[in-house]
């Protein structure tokens, strides 16, 4: 028997999401794994490794997927992580941005030839007084310009403040209201809002989308190899909704 279809409504400003930078500060969704572009020159690439062991009852393993690699300074990725949960916020349809891993997700994508712009081209020539950066550079250099900000206007980290006040700031990024060197402060915040809702809806096999919340919350079956269980010969052409549990492509591999 079919299921009742939920509805669910989210939230109005992600149905007028701005737009992904573009040119050397653009790229393109998911940009691999490897060629890690690694900051301030420290070696290694992974600073911390969460605890995998088992958790008391009702509570989830955490995995590999939730480490990071890109960003060193935690204080950098708390930055991502508030930053990040204003743009995508949890509420009662459910998990907000930090819930679905998407920090982990941006980690993820940083680290590798998306984060490094591998597959750009970055040789010039270039407009005088431009100076190009690397996906991975504009959302360092964002963070930090977002969170020293914070501490000019408010003597307290970005991740410390009020909602009100983190909501205010981002704002004021986006209108380019605050000096961001290299790169205009509204390109970071494209950057950034593009990188939640890919690291809300993607495949979890790249490190967002935790548990396939982001999907449950659409009702989107996510990687199917077929319907065919849910066909039938001679079916009516107004056939209720189906809601199918979602499956990852690592289900697949």
């Amino acid at each position: 028997m079919a299921k009742e279809p939920k509805e669910y409504s989210r939230r109005d400003f992600l149905k007028t999401s701005g737009g992904i930078a573009g040119g050397f500060i653009g790229g393109s969704l998911l940009g691999g794994l490897v060629g890690f572009n690694l900051n301030d020159g420290e070696d290694g690439v992974i600073e911390e490794i969460i605890d995998t062991d088992e958790q008391s009852q009702g509570e989830e393993k955490n995995t590999l997927q939730e480490a990071r690699i890109f960003f060193k300074n935690p204080l950098d990725f708390e930055v991502l992580s508030a930053a990040t949960e204003k743009i995508y916020p949890e509420d009662d349809n459910g998990p907000g941005a930090i819930g679905l891993g998407v920090p982990f997700f941006i980690d993820k994508q940083l680290a590798g030839n998306y984060g490094s712009n591998e597959k750009f081209y970055m040789e010039g020539p270039f407009e005088e007084g431009e100076n190009p950066l690397t996906n991975g550079d504009l959302i360092m250099l964002g963070l930090r310009t977002l969170n020293s900000k914070s501490k000019e206007d408010f003597d307290e980290n970005f991740h410390d403040l009020s909602e009100d006040d983190q909501i205010k700031l981002l704002e004021d990024m986006e209108n380019d209201d605050i000096e961001m060197e290299y790169a205009p402060a509204s390109a970071f915040f494209a950057q950034l809002h593009a990188l939640t809702l890919q690291g809300a809806y993607a495949d979890p096999l790249y490190g967002g989308n935790k548990n396939m919340e982001g999907w449950k919350m659409k009702e989107w079956p996510g990687a199917q190899t077929s319907y065919r269980h849910l066909m039938e010969e001679d079916a009516p052409s107004d056939l209720e909704f189906e809601a199918i549990e979602p499956i990852s492509l690592s289900h697949n591999m």
